[in-house]
């Protein structure tokens, strides 16, 4: 016995045999997580040629006769190189570390150019650049976050700058004392001119980001350039 079959129209046939499964895509949109402070091979390497350069950089401006007249003695000529290194160094590791703790891949990398610059200005008596690389960022993240990574370098100069005028003003006179100015002498400099809002510059991206805040920020940092050279 046959079982009856229901008939079947000749358009749904068709219908049947043209359908296809439907495409799609999906787009991963990443999203910031926080991440721990690490440094690779590569990066410290960089950071170790850069740090050799700066304190190049430390000595040639040691060997000026004001600062020879004041510091003396050469233990206290390298504790100024030193000084101009450290500042320099922490200055890229701020960016660093604010940008890693955002979830970016954040590592110092050494840029020809700037380092070109940098190795010259050691023996050159009319200009000193401190520029051998910078922190380069890779990442999904706000203008916000940029403007705060941006600004982390320049802040952390500037909280050095006070802290050795703070340590210059406490202390007897000595050759310590002008070593502290020193100190928040190059740390206000650092920070005023990282501020200046122009080009590839800390300034440039914090302007974009929040005017008041880098209002404020260079302000301060252009107070304590006028001190230092009042004070030195």
């Amino acid at each position: 016995m046959e079982s009856a079959r229901a008939p079947v129209k000749e358009e749904q046939t068709r219908s049947f045999q043209q359908w296809k499964p439907v495409e799609y895509t999906i787009t991963y949109i990443p999203i910031e997580t926080k991440r721990k402070i690490y440094f690779s091979t590569k990066e410290v390497t960089h950071l170790t040629v850069a740090a050799l350069v700066v304190l190049g950089i430390g000595l040639s401006l040691g060997i000026s006769p004001n600062i020879i007249r004041n510091i003396g003695r050469i233990p206290m000529l390298l504790a100024f190189a030193v000084l101009v290194t450290i500042s320099f160094l922490i200055h890229e590791l701020a960016h660093k570390f604010t940008a890693q703790k955002s979830g970016l891949w954040a590592e110092f990398r050494i840029m020809l150019f700037g380092l070109i610059l940098t190795v010259i200005s050691i023996i050159s008596p009319f200009f000193k650049i401190i520029s051998p690389g910078a922190v380069v960022i890779s990442g999904f993240t706000s203008k916000r976050n940029v403007g705060k990574i941006s600004i982390a370098g320049p802040l952390t100069n500037t909280l050095l700058s006070i802290g050795f005028l703070l340590a210059a003003l406490l202390i007897p006179t000595s050759n310590f004392s002008y070593l502290f100015l020193l100190g928040f002498a190059i740390n206000a400099w650092i920070a005023f001119i990282n501020l200046i809002p122009f080009g590839v510059l800390d300034g440039f991206k914090i302007f974009l980001w929040n005017k008041a805040v880098w209002a404020l920020a260079f302000i301060t940092s252009l107070l304590l350039t006028i001190a230092s050279f009042i004070l030195l």
